[in-house]
Order: C-alpha cells, then structure tokens, then sequence
C-alpha cells in the first residue's frame, strides 16, 4: 500500500510510494535503537549517585555517544547531522577545560542526559505497544493453541473487542514511532548539531564575503571597460576628428556641399568624443584609480555647474571599491544639488575617521529631499549600502540639505 500524501508530510525522511510497512519498521527500528543509546546515562546516574561523578562519566563518554547517534540518524533516517567542535573528538589530557568552556558540549549533555532517556522510554514503549498489540489482535490464535476454559457464553464479545483494540493498536503504533522519531529528530538536530545562531552568523559572513567579492570583480570589470573604451575606440574617434579637421583645412577647393559634409562630420566626432569621455569617467575615472580620491574628487567638482568647496583630508587611502563608491556617491549628491536643490553654493567634505570615510555633502538650496520622491536619493542609498554603508539625509523646508555617507574602508 502505498504512502499517502499526509504520512509523506509527517515522515520527511520517507521516500515518496515506499512501502507502509517499510516506513513503519524503520521508524519503529529508529525508535527503538534509541534505548541502548540511553544505558549510559542511566547506568551512571544509577552507580554515581552524585551529579558531579555523572557528568565525568558522560564527559568522557559524551563524543562516543554523539558518534553512535549520528550514526543511529544517518542509517536509519538518512538524516545527516553535521559535526561541531569536540563533538566527534576523544577527550585528550589538557583539553578539559576547552571542553567544558564549549557551548556544543553542554548542548550534547543536555540531550544524552535527558532527552536521549525519554527517547529511549517511547522507543520501549513503541516496541511494547506492537508486542500488544499483535497479541491482543491474534487472540483466537492464542486461544487455539492454548485452549482455555471460557467460563460462559460471553467470551466470544470480549475477545472480539479484544481482537478490534489490539488491531486498533497496531494501526496507531506507526504513528506512534513516527512522531516520536520526528521530536527526537529536531531534538537531535539542535542539540547534537552545530548552533543555530552560529550556522547563521557563519552563513552572513560568507554572505558578505561573497557579496564582496561580486562588487570587487564588477569594480575590475568597470576598469576594464574603461580601459579598452579609452585606449580603442576614444583613441579612433580622436583620430577620426583630426584626420577630419585636416581635410577641413587642406581641401579649401571642395565645392560648398563637401565642405559642410566634412564641418558636420567633425563636429560629429568631436562630440562623441566628448560623450564618450563622460560615459568612461561614469564607468571609472582613471584619476581614481591613478591619483587617488583627493584628485578624482576635484575634477567633479572643477565640471560641476555650481561652486562647489572641497575638503577631503585622508591618512591613507581606502580600498578601490570604496573609493569607486565615495566617488559615485559624491557624483550624484552633485548632480542632485544642481536639478533639484536650486542651490548657489555647496560644501563637499571627505576625511577618513579609523575605519571609516565619512562624507558630507551641504548645499544652501531650497531643501526639502524626500528619498521616495525620485530625486535619486534612492539611487544613493543603494550604492551606500552595497558595502555596509550607512547615509543620513537632513533636508528640512528651506533648506540647507546635509546628506552624511559613512562607509567602511575594510573593503
């Protein structure tokens, strides 16, 4: 008979259309496996009286007994439970103390000592319940072999009772076994498995180590664009326009026609080129990466179409990927302040504080910055927070606007 979709829901680890009386026999030989594994603790607490002799024993026995329930998970269940600090180790000398300090080791005395003999009481109780109930179900069997006197004409409703509650039994044990292998099972895999929290702070930091690598190799990969669109195809236009405006100023006999074609055609490249130099200093300044922030900083605020005063006092520099932020950064805060701010002077300042390079952007404008209102400042606050940076905007009615960036120079 095969598994239904709920028994497929409460047993995780059965596999889809196995058969009912696999899935019953496997949890059953979980459950019941379980009892040897409790002797040791009870054996202990039996002979040592004392708590303090109860928990030596167990120290010394708690990384064989951890071993034997992995492995009572891993075969029976298929469920893997993975290994944590001194949790598969054998108790060297002078490792005592290290031991005791290890917050795994507690975790896995609390369920070799009290959860692994509750696991091994529903173990016998699953093993008692089908012994029972296949003794109650096959009564008239019992009652051929060993034939006793029925003393009155109402045994037969007894036994029939007795019959229908011993199959009754056998219907409920596998649930039975189920539910306790699935309680000792999540018991299992928060007590003999690694930490929860500690698998999560483990997760983000390979997390952000991941996330930094992605913005190291897409910062590389800007400065290679950048590279080849300066040296190939800036350096064709360049010669494009002056192989042009050579023509222009040698050919002074073309008819008018061929004239106006060539001026067109030179003003043409002249202004891709000039297209082109923005879209490479959008991609990655090459004074960014050759001088520094200091330098890259005055060139936006040299091409900026409002006064700008800039401060940028740094001990060292930071990291490509945040200088490439701190510079896109101080970008847009610019180009926000000349569409929206109508400001008629504004105030950079960059320095470096220990870890981190705080930037402050203050323009005298109008004020009034909503980061909903799609004036960028969403825009900002993403490539702030790509490294773990942090920005604070104050814009009241009126003005002035202080966008404050604060970002991480680790990276």
């Amino acid at each position: 008979m095969g598994v239904s979709g709920a028994l497929r829901r409460t047993t995780r680890w059965t596999a889809d259309h196995a058969p009912w009386s696999s899935w019953a026999w496997r949890s059953t030989a979980f459950t019941a496996a379980g009892v040897p594994m409790a002797l040791p603790a009870v054996a202990a607490f039996v002979f040592f009286k004392a708590a303090p002799f109860t928990l030596l024993v167990l120290l010394g026995l708690t990384p064989l007994l951890t071993r034997l329930q992995r492995s009572r998970f891993r075969e029976l269940l298929e469920q893997e439970i993975p290994a944590v600090s001194y949790g598969d180790r054998p108790l060297r000398p002078g490792a005592l103390l290290a031991r005791l300090r290890s917050e795994s080791t507690w975790r896995q005395y609390g369920y070799h000592l009290l959860l692994s003999p509750l696991a091994a009481i529903g173990g016998a109780l699953t093993v008692l319940a089908w012994a029972c109930g296949f003794a109650a179900a096959t009564v008239y069997g019992w009652l051929w072999l060993l034939p006793l006197d029925t003393g009155g004409t109402g045994w037969t409703r007894r036994y029939d009772t007795v019959t229908v509650l011993g199959c009754l039994l056998l219907l409920a044990t596998p649930w039975l076994a189920a539910a306790l292998a699935r309680l000792d099972s999540f018991a299992a895999a928060a007590l003999l498995g690694p930490s929860r929290a500690k698998e999560l702070a483990r997760r983000v930091e390979d997390l952000a180590v991941s996330r930094a690598g992605v913005l190291d190799a897409a910062d590389l990969e800007r400065r290679r664009i950048e590279r080849d669109l300066h040296d190939g195809a800036q350096q064709r236009l360049v010669a494009l326009a002056m192989n042009l405006g050579i023509a222009r100023a040698t050919l002074t006999d073309l008819p008018p026609e061929a004239k106006a074609v060539i001026d067109e055609a030179h003003r043409e490249a002249k202004e891709a080129i000039e297209e082109l130099n923005s879209l490479v200093r959008g991609l990655h300044p090459a004074v960014l990466e050759d001088r520094g922030l200091d330098a890259a900083l005055s060139g936006i605020a040299a091409r900026a179409p409002l006064p700008v005063e800039l401060t940028v006092e740094l001990e060292r520099r930071p990291g490509p990927t945040v200088e490439a932020v701190a510079y896109f950064v101080v970008s847009e805060a610019l180009a926000n302040v000349a569409k929206h701010a109508k400001a008629s002077r504004c105030h950079v300042d960059a320095r470096r504080d220990g870890d981190l390079l705080r930037i402050t952007v203050t323009d005298d404008g109008v004020g009034g910055a909503d980061p909903a209102g799609g004036t960028g400042l969403v825009g900002l606050r993403k490539r702030v927070g790509s490294v773990d940076g942090t920005i604070l905007i104050n814009s009241p009615s009126g003005g002035p606007t202080v966008v404050t960036v604060e970002l991480p120079c680790g990276l």
